[in-house]
Order: C-alpha cells, then structure tokens, then sequence
C-alpha cells in the first residue's frame, strides 16, 4: 500500500496540537517558576513534622 499525502485537516490538527503543547509548556514553566521564588523567598520554612501530622 502506498502512503496517501497528509490532508488538509492533518496540516490544521498539527498546528493546533503544536499551539495547545506550546501553551502547556508555558504553564509548567510558569508554575516552576512561582514555586521556586516562593522556596528561594526569605522567609520561607519548611513545617515541621509534627506541626503536619493531623
């Protein structure tokens, strides 16, 4: 069998997922980013083990 050319909506999907992976992407990012100002922030402390356990 012989391998038919991509359609048109082939073309468009790829586009599309490309944009929803760029923008999911952007937000991991985004969150690694606030996460690591909040630990690096002065007054930031880890809780201690009984203060956690309920």
């Amino acid at each position: 069998m012989a391998i038919r050319a991509e359609h048109e909506i082939h073309s468009r999907r790829k586009g599309r997922n490309v944009g929803v992976g760029l923008m999911l992407a952007g937000f991991v990012v985004l969150v690694l980013a606030i996460t690591f100002a909040k630990v690096t922030s002065d007054d930031f402390v880890v809780p201690d083990a009984s203060e956690v356990s309920n």
